[in-house]
């Protein structure tokens, strides 16, 4: 169950907010809505994505976070939430210092290198992930932005481009993921929707 807190906050007076919870929230006009559990297939899939890139030796684990890290992005329409957690964020060096007090890129830094989103079963998920959350880390400046749907089978792929996404594929079954950001990763679709489930 979704909860909203009536109390109205701006994004500053947010990142100031503490309620001895261990709740994560969204910002979504002005007002803070209780995010849900990740389901156990999103969240092993993420797992899953996370030993992908430490193993490849591409990326410290250090810069890689798993449904923790927040990222600011601007509210590009009524409805959209001022701040995202997505399932696996790959940072950029700088921000091991910048987010030490706490785990949230603000606009004020660079954009993380990539983000990966792992569509929640429904329409809503569906409409969250593949339209409100792309054109929001499209604005945000995120170079790399992946889809991962395991309802569809299916990893999309998108490279910012004068401020748009482009797609640079659609990956189903055994096909390797081609990566503009790290294009020596030993990928397939299959493996990033969880391997073996």
């Amino acid at each position: 169950m979704i909860q909203v807190h009536k109390r109205k906050l701006t994004f500053e007076e947010y990142l100031s907010y503490e309620d001895s919870t261990d709740n994560r929230y969204e910002l979504i006009d002005e007002e803070l809505v209780t995010l849900p559990p990740e389901s156990g297939l999103n969240a092993y899939i993420a797992r899953y994505l996370l030993v992908a890139f430490i193993s490849s030796g591409l990326v410290p684990l250090k810069l890689i976070s798993i449904n923790a890290c927040e990222i600011q992005v601007p509210v590009l329409k009524s409805g959209d939430a001022a701040n995202r957690y997505p399932d696996l964020v790959i940072l950029q060096e700088e921000h091991w210092d910048l987010t030490q007090n706490r785990l949230t890129v603000t606009i004020e830094m660079p954009p993380p290198r990539l983000v990966i989103e792992v569509v929640s079963p429904g329409r809503v998920g569906n409409d969250r992930d593949y339209d409100r959350k792309r054109a929001q880390y499209a604005a945000r400046g995120i170079p790399e932005y992946w889809i991962v749907d395991p309802q569809k089978q299916a990893v999309t792929l998108l490279w910012l481009e004068s401020g748009q996404y482009l797609e640079v594929g659609v990956f189903r079954d055994g096909t390797s993921i081609i990566s503009p950001t790290f294009p020596q990763l030993c990928l397939t679709a299959e493996q990033a929707l969880g391997g073996d489930v």
